[in-house]
């Protein structure tokens, strides 16, 4: 069995965590390819490695004294390698960086310099070759990552080499520029490696045990998701759910590779399992709970609608013409109802109302803004009777008023529309019957 483990910025923010990923990494022969974080808070109010390089490279290209944020961050380093008694320098890394630095080598370039040290320091305590990212991840000259030539430079790579790290967030352009992947994106680098070396599993070490039925903000204690598809998993990171990067999804997702989210601080919890397809019956007939707010709702009424050719084309033409994405759109025979980000919609609204006003002439037109979307999903919701009349049971006996009810032909997902004040109110009302009831 083949795996790749990756491993985020609290599970490598100190020498103590080091210690607990190297147990976890030896504790399996196949886990054999180790993509690192830059290491993250070690204690609350502490400052992110990345954070540090950014306001570092900020200073020295504005020709500003950087000799502070750079020993700050030479020190979070030399910590690591003290605690783990390891025979490692990095002095000519950091005289390398801080050149680079002066030179304006980039942001790109300064944010990545986090996992590529960690990468060297882990690879030194593994005893794992240490592979750059920068020679094996390839971007194209519009700055889009190149799956095809990175599988082809990974597998290539790695074809003769049993173990090895690779720090994530990062690659290089074809001229050996350090491009990086948004924030968060060792999540990515981990798929990646996984897809190109065509891992069995890839484990996602992080600090909670797996993905959770609800936003542990809102409910405290909420219960742990044993198993949920990439199709489930894909609706509830965009409503919100964040446990994985949601670009990280998509090339194990293509190569059918499993993704399990494990707890480096309790490696012994199974976690969550990231599948294709699983005739596994969850415990719940709902697996996820998500939600955001934010959102406008745009109310247009016209007495035969239905009949008239064209209206709805012309409705969402005026929000195209204004470079305005569509959430939603539930509609009846008469009435339709456009849900759109309300950041998005607020420095347009007259050009988009004045244009739907010319092109169909409704009978009534209106906004409503402070709405919040809140999407409950589950693969066993389609062959489980009454769901949709659960929710909004729960939704009534809380006071929550329903703005809107849009459901997906998969019947695996019930988006509500409540107000912004009413938000939390109702995921609590949700999770409360389908979770703590069990009605």
């Amino acid at each position: 069995m083949k795996k790749v483990v990756k491993f985020g910025g609290s599970s490598l923010a100190s020498a103590e965590q080091f210690r607990k990923v190297r147990d976890i990494v030896l504790a399996e022969e196949s886990r054999r390819y180790v993509v690192p974080s830059a290491p993250g808070k070690h204690f609350n109010g502490d400052t992110k490695v990345t954070d540090l390089l950014y306001q570092c490279y900020y200073a020295a290209a504005n020709g500003e004294d950087f000799s502070g944020l750079m020993k700050q961050i030479r020190t979070r380093y030399e910590e690591i390698i003290e605690g783990l008694e390891l025979e490692l320098s990095l002095d000519d890394e950091f005289e390398k960086i801080s050149e680079n630095f002066k030179n304006r080598a980039g942001s790109d370039y300064a944010a990545s310099r986090g996992e590529y040290l960690n990468g060297i320091l882990l690879s030194a305590y593994l005893g794992y070759p240490f592979v750059d990212a920068a020679e094996v991840i390839r971007f194209d000259g519009n700055g889009e990552f190149d799956a095809d030539t990175s599988n082809c430079l990974l597998g290539k790579r790695l074809e003769d080499t049993p173990n090895a790290v690779i720090p994530g967030f990062y690659g290089a352009y074809e001229d050996g520029a350090i491009k990086t992947f948004s924030r968060g994106g060792s999540d990515i680098t981990g798929s990646i490696v996984a897809s190109a070396v065509e891992a069995d599993l890839y484990e996602n070490w992080t600090d909670v045990s797996g993905c959770l039925v609800a936003d542990p903000r809102l409910i405290q204690d909420p219960a742990v998701i044993d198993i949920i598809t990439y199709k489930e998993l894909r609706e509830l990171a965009y409503m919100g759910a964040t446990v994985l990067h949601e670009d990280a999804i998509f090339p194990v997702r293509k190569a059918e590779i499993p993704i399990n989210i494990r707890n480096t601080n309790r490696p012994n919890d199974k976690g969550t399992m990231i599948v294709a397809r699983t005739c596994h019956r969850p415990d719940y007939t709902i697996t996820g709970i998500a939600g955001k707010k934010g959102f406008v709702a745009v109310n247009i009424e016209k007495d035969m609608m239905n009949s008239e050719i064209g209206f709805c084309r012309r409705v969402l033409s005026e929000f195209e013409k204004q470079g305005i994405s569509i959430e939603h759109m539930p509609s009846g025979i008469d009435t339709m109802t456009v849900i759109v980000h309300r950041d998005e919609f607020e420095a347009h609204e007259q050009q988009v109302l004045a244009g739907i006003q010319r092109a169909v002439n409704p009978d009534y037109l209106d906004v409503e803004g402070d709405i919040a979307l809140i999407a409950v999903v589950g693969r066993a919701m389609k062959s489980t009777r009454g769901t949709a009349g659960r929710i909004f049971s729960a939704l009534a006996h809380a006071n929550v008023n329903v703005k809107m009810i849009d459901q997906g032909s998969s019947e695996w997902n019930v988006i509500a529309g409540v107000r912004d004040e009413d938000f939390e109110k109702a995921i609590r009302a949700i999770y409360d019957i389908f979770i703590n009831t069990q009605l």
